[in-house]
């Protein structure tokens, strides 16, 4: 495996639960520090925390802070997001941990960064999804700024931790030192929607909210739809210029000719020549006046399939459900079953790898640990005495005998 037998103490939150899981389908042996007690029923925590193993630690206690100094002076990666200001962020000091060991890759992962002036500000995923500007692109234009429902803050902050930790990583490799990586999870939103930013910058154009709508296409104003509602839910579809633009305006076309629909416009049109730049609003919702019609006859699998045999740009809108049996992902086998652990025989789905290496797709082969499960065995890999493991077993700062 790839990051194999890099160890990584991962002492995250939810803000970067996904980081670890993603060093620990590399191959790296992570280890969730969770307090005594606490609640792993959740599937957001089960889905990011498979493939880790589990030592159950209160660092908020004398001993356990002992207990996770040692074995932070023996690690390879730390991963946190304790709130800057706050006793844990004083417990990961970068200065100290890398001083005690200077090979340590301390990510540090929160909602503005460990400086500047907002360093210190609490954020939920509402806060950081507006901060970040995402939802100034979110809804439509005369409603309210809008987030997606389920989190996104968090996956994109863990993701660019991962990439940053990765990064560290190969420095360490030429250098011999770890390095503090300090992510800030507004940064990492801003970083979802990178073609806003730079349309201020290079075009002295502030994107705005366009529903199911795209801007910016047409210098005479025109909007142009992109989210269709078809036969059994939404596809994703524009009417675009250039080349493969052009490409997929005649295969779509060709498609409702075969299939005997009304073409209005349509059939009038020298795709060769198209330039969607020129269009006016008018003229756009000529265009899609019969597209619109049309698509309500087709479900989302007609209209992969007619994409791909006709190399038109544009995807169905998938559902978690429609995920859950994409042939794509069977194919590739994506999908690990996991024991649960409750009851004999009882298993759950988890997303496996998240690539395939050399035909080989990254193994996900540690179930959803239980609390305590790993504490004595990932103890004792730390170089504590049998002595000093039984005790903290016993007056239950480390979990249970599990």
């Amino acid at each position: 495996m790839l990051l194999e037998p890099l160890r990584v103490l991962d002492c995250t939150g939810q803000l970067g639960w996904l980081t670890g899981r993603l060093l620990a389908d590399l191959g790296a042996d992570v280890i969730k520090i969770e307090p005594p007690g606490a609640d792993l029923s959740a599937p957001e925590w089960r889905a990011n925390n498979v493939n880790k193993r589990l030592l159950s630690l209160d660092i908020d206690s004398e001993k356990g802070r002992k207990a996770f100094l040692k074995m932070a002076a023996d690690a390879d990666f730390l991963l946190e997001t304790a709130a800057p200001g706050s006793e844990q962020a004083k417990l990961f000091d970068p200065v100290g941990l890398l001083k005690a060991n200077s090979k340590l890759i301390h990510v540090s992962i929160t909602p503005f960064g460990r400086t500047g002036p907002r360093a210190e500000w609490k954020a939920s995923d509402i806060e950081l999804m507006a901060a970040g500007g995402a939802m100034s692109l979110a809804g439509e234009p005369d409603g309210s700024p809008l987030r997606v429902t389920v989190p996104q803050s968090p996956p994109w902050a863990a993701s660019q931790a991962a990439v940053g930790a990765m990064i560290a990583l190969n420095a360490r490799g030429e250098t011999g030192r770890g390095q503090h990586v300090d992510v800030s999870a507004q940064g990492a939103v801003i970083a979802s929607i990178a073609h806003a930013p730079a349309s201020w910058d290079l075009l002295g154009v502030n994107p705005s909210r366009a529903g199911a709508f795209m801007t910016g296409r047409s210098v005479k104003g025109a909007i142009f739809r992109v989210f269709w509602p078809c036969k059994d839910g939404f596809v994703n579809f524009i009417i675009y210029g250039g080349v493969a633009g052009r490409r997929t305006n005649e295969g779509l076309v060709d498609w409702m000719k075969t299939a005997g629909a009304d073409l209005g416009v349509l059939a009038d049109i020298d795709w060769a020549g198209y330039d969607s730049t020129q269009a006016t609003q008018e003229e756009v919702d000529a265009m899609e006046a019969p597209i619109g019609k049309f698509f309500l006859t087709v479900p989302k699998a007609d209209f992969l399939q007619q994409a791909f045999e006709r190399e038109m740009l544009g995807y169905p809108v998938n559902n978690v459900a429609d995920i859950a049996k994409d042939p794509q992902f069977e194919g590739r086998e994506f999908w690990v079953d996991m024991p649960t652990g409750d009851q004999e025989g009882s298993t759950e789905r988890h997303c496996g790898g998240f690539a395939v290496v050399d035909g080989k797709r990254l193994s996900v082969d540690r179930p959803v640990p239980l609390s305590g499960q790993h504490s004595r065995e990932v103890l004792s890999q730390f170089g504590f005495e049998d002595g000093d493991i039984e005790g903290m077993i016993k007056d239950s700062t480390v979990g249970d005998k599990s």
